[in-house]
């Protein structure tokens, strides 16, 4: 077995791991802000990246960890962990589908294995590097090539309001052109929905590095191309076909 199976391996025994802990849903909530009094964190979360560190300190004490409520330790073996515990908290402190546990790892290169674990929609997708995507064990491809006016686009918005005045000037851009809009919620399954055809592109700002490496990942071994860049202040991830990427990419206002 090669180092990126193993931490493979070990990266979708923790997502299955968290999953069974966070479908246990609690009778009350303790309910943390953080960037801005709407973006949430409940103890869940916390318990969450706690579980998931602890295995990963067990399994393999050299390497590094960067989680989304606050885990940070440097790497000593080339290898970094990026946890998201609660991809879409809100979706899930509401009982609403699609929220997931996003695990990746990586090392000098780039990420190397990912795994989303949804565990309310029975879905697990996971990829390494050069070594295809998958769902539930079986192959995925992104939708390619996709025309502008067939497009389904997956988006979020901003938890800082005032960011989503710009967000929407991406909307109205693009909803008079394309197919349909969804909005999933949490931002590595809108990837994995990439990957996996179920929508045909994905458009988004503010993701931070655990809502996107393991996603990122999965979508890329699936065909898709991932680009994200400044716009407006703020970082634009586009997703999509390599066809539909480009249309995209020349929809987004200046």
């Amino acid at each position: 077995m090669s180092i990126n199976d193993e931490l493979l391996e070990l990266a979708l025994h923790m997502a299955q791991q968290a999953g069974a802990l966070l479908v246990d849903r609690p009778a009350s909530w303790d309910l943390t802000s953080k960037s801005t009094a709407i973006d949430i964190a409940t103890q869940m979360d916390i318990a969450s990246e706690k579980l998931i560190v602890n295995a990963i300190l067990a399994a393999r004490p050299d390497d590094g960890i960067i989680g989304e409520e606050g885990a940070d330790r440097e790497s000593k073996s080339g290898y970094t962990w990026v946890l998201d515990p609660v991809d879409g908290t809100v979706n899930y402190f509401y009982g609403l589908p699609g929220w997931n546990i996003s695990i990746a790892v990586k090392d000098a290169q780039g990420v190397v294995a990912g795994v989303v674990h949804a565990p309310t929609i029975g879905a697990t997708w996971h990829a390494t590097r050069g070594g295809g995507a998958f769902l539930n064990n079986l192959p995925i491809k992104c939708n390619d090539p996709i025309e502008l006016d067939r497009a389904l686009i997956s988006t979020g918005f901003a938890y800082d309001v005032k960011d989503r005045i710009n967000q929407l000037d991406v909307v109205n851009q693009l909803l008079p052109k394309i197919r349909d809009i969804r909005r999933m919620g949490a931002a590595a399954t809108d990837l994995c929905c990439v990957a996996t055809g179920m929508v045909d592109g994905y458009v988004e700002t503010g993701l931070k590095e655990w809502d996107l490496a393991a996603g990122q990942l999965i979508a890329s071994e699936a065909g898709a191309s991932v680009t994200t860049h400044t716009w407006r202040g703020m970082a634009l991830t586009v997703a999509g076909g390599a066809h539909l990427h480009r249309l995209l990419m020349g929809q987004i206002p200046a």
